[in-house]
């Protein structure tokens, strides 16, 4: 599977920054890399499943790994989603001489907190519980 899915990693980064760069072959070239990655992802996923369930492969220690794999890639999307918050509340809390201490700079809008924002912090948890609860009731068994 390497044969495919380096090179199409390969070709959906070239390619995408083509298309950005609106080079001519930029789009057919992403098209391709991105056909490749996810063929790639998918014999991968088949690969996978066929050799825990019909071949009996894995073993503890391998569904240890996957399962030590899977925490590890959760851990690292909470860690990048911390830096990704965490740099615009540093800047408004010390902003620097660049933006010539103020924030937000001049000419940046600010949304008001009590509309959009505050309805899509509502939206959030609501839609989380809806899904829990529904969650709970098919397994107590009430589908209806």
């Amino acid at each position: 599977m390497a044969y495919f899915g380096s090179p199409g990693a390969l070709a959906t980064t070239v390619g995408g920054v083509m298309y950005m760069h609106s080079f001519q072959g930029g789009a057919t070239l992403l098209s391709f890399g991105l056909i490749f990655v996810l063929y790639t992802m998918l014999v991968w996923w088949h690969n996978v499943l066929r050799e825990s369930t019909l071949e009996g492969h894995h073993t503890k220690v391998i569904q240890l790994g996957l399962r030590y794999g899977c925490i590890l890639f959760i851990v690292s999307e909470v860690m990048s989603l911390f830096a990704f918050f965490r740099a615009p509340s540093h800047s408004s809390l010390a902003p620097t001489i660049k933006i010539r201490g103020i924030c937000p700079p001049k000419g940046i809008g600010v949304l008001d907190p009590w509309e959009i924002p505050f309805l899509n912090t509502l939206i959030l948890p609501s839609s989380g519980a809806a899904i829990t609860w529904a969650h709970h009731a098919i397994f107590a068994g009430k589908e209806q």
